[in-house]
């Protein structure tokens, strides 16, 4: 493994790429290892761009690692935008005519924003918000920003609302569906995010789809049409209507690709010495039950950096396992948590249980097999162990179980309103049961309900 030729390459210095490389030098001190990106010259933490733009953070906050962690570590930072690879040769073409020769090459190029062809999708103050580019081009756009229009019911688009409505910039939001990320989420879930979000001044426009971004004549934004006719004076467009692999130098080479670059459970491609990990990469088979073949979450990420990077330094390569699906966001001011799988629409045999307080900020639904197993939660403003929700769901616990045990699964800060009690008298109140209530502690008797 630490032969020269052996020249470990990885396109892309995101969470993937970059864990990759830490653990393949952890495992062997030698061998040479180059990471190329275009974007920073040091790998930053992509989840915190909107806590820069609100003023939270700096981006030099955002950086796991000093600046000289990668010197220490022998990881040579390559900056440069890769235009072509010639795998035959294994060499790699810089747009800036430069060459580089690789012996092991991974391929970490992350996501790129959808567009669907609108007219005027490449009008100058027309973006998504992936990159750090982004970032930049959203703050010198900010000053000139009258009105935002947001496309696209996701996480990102929650995101950017948040971030315009905190340099009180009204924004638009225009959603396809029916009600709010009503694709991933039920309908009660779905209609709790899509209030909160107009609690928080957004002009929330739901099965409105955006029909043309219109030019002011000097190449920029002036408004946006939407399916119903109306058009909405604007200055930035944001499209978050998702994200696709980022793979266009690869399609018409002789790497397999579909949506994203196929490879198989330990991250190979069709080609020698040639993986792809990250948002680029499309598993040919699922890597379990319920989950997809694209995986575009910050923790599977650094999964997949972690798996391959034992492969390449273990004569026991494993294949990639992820377990129990998982994710966290906010959508404004409400933390959300899943587990499992909770899909819109319940399949044949299963049955849920939904609860939600008098606020409408604050909910659980706990999904349930035929055979009365756990199969999936969310959790809304309740914050709540991966570990207890990662076992429950793994032995198929059935609901009494879960319920009864709901306070070994709290994790809100101490002192906090006693959730778990009006969850289990709700749940007792529908089913009939009389699952007993926690023992609640002195301090908890004497703040009673207090939030």
């Amino acid at each position: 493994m630490s032969e020269k030729s052996n020249h470990i390459v990885i396109i892309g210095n995101g969470i993937s790429g970059v864990t990759c490389a830490r653990n393949v030098r952890k495992k062997d001190r030698e061998v040479p290892i180059t990471l190329i990106s275009a974007e920073t010259e040091h790998f930053f933490s992509r989840t915190a761009l909107m806590y820069i733009y609100m003023g939270h953070m700096k981006y030099e906050h955002t950086k796991p690692y000093a600046d000289d962690f990668w010197e220490k570590n022998a990881i040579q930072l390559k900056s440069g935008w890769v235009s072509r690879v010639d795998f035959d040769n294994r060499l790699l073409h810089f747009q800036k005519g430069e060459e580089l020769r690789y012996g092991t090459l991974i391929l970490a190029t992350g996501s790129k924003p959808n567009k669907f062809g609108w007219p005027g999708q490449d009008l100058e103050g027309v973006q998504g918000l992936y990159s750090y580019q982004d970032l930049l081009s959203m703050e010198k756009h900010t000053p000139s920003i009258t009105r935002a229009v947001i496309v696209g019911g996701g996480l990102i688009g929650v995101e950017m609302a948040e971030m315009f409505s905190s340099r009180k910039i009204p924004v638009t939001f225009l959603v396809r569906e029916k009600r709010f990320w009503d694709n991933i989420l039920p309908d009660e879930e779905a209609e709790l995010v899509g209030r909160h979000i107009r609690e928080h001044g957004v002009d929330l426009r739901m099965e409105t789809e955006l029909t043309a971004i219109l030019d002011d004549g000097a190449g920029k934004v002036k408004a946006v049409e939407t399916s119903s006719g109306e058009q909405i004076p604007c200055e930035f467009v944001g499209l978050t209507a998702g994200v696709s692999p980022n793979i266009a130098i690869f399609t018409d080479s002789e790497l397999a690709t579909n949506r994203g670059i196929l490879v198989d459970e330990r991250f190979r491609t069709n080609l020698p010495d040639v993986y792809a990990i990250g948002d680029c990469a499309e598993f040919k088979t699922p890597p379990g039950p319920d989950r997809k073949n694209i995986e575009q979450v910050w923790y599977t990420g650094r999964m997949h950096g972690e798996t391959l990077a034992h492969n390449l330094t273990s004569k026991n390569p494993v294949s990639y396992k992820p377990g129990i699906w998982f994710n966290s966001a906010k959508f404004f001011d409400i933390e959300y948590q899943t587990y499992g799988h909770v899909p819109a629409r319940r399949r044949d045999g299963e049955w849920s249980f939904y609860w939600e307080d008098a606020s409408g900020k604050i909910a659980l639904r706990l999904l349930f097999s035929k055979a009365d197993q756990l199969l999936g939660v969310n959790a809304f403003g309740w914050r709540m162990r991966h570990a207890f929700f990662d076992q429950a769901i793994r032995k198929g616990w059935p609901a009494d179980k879960v319920v009864s045990r709901l306070d070994r699964a709290n994790f809100n800060p101490e002192f906090y309103r006693d959730l778990q009690t009006e969850f289990i008298q709700a749940y007792n109140r529908e089913t009939g049961k009389s699952l007993p209530l926690p023992k609640r502690s002195l301090i908890q008797r004497l703040i009673g309900t207090r939030a």
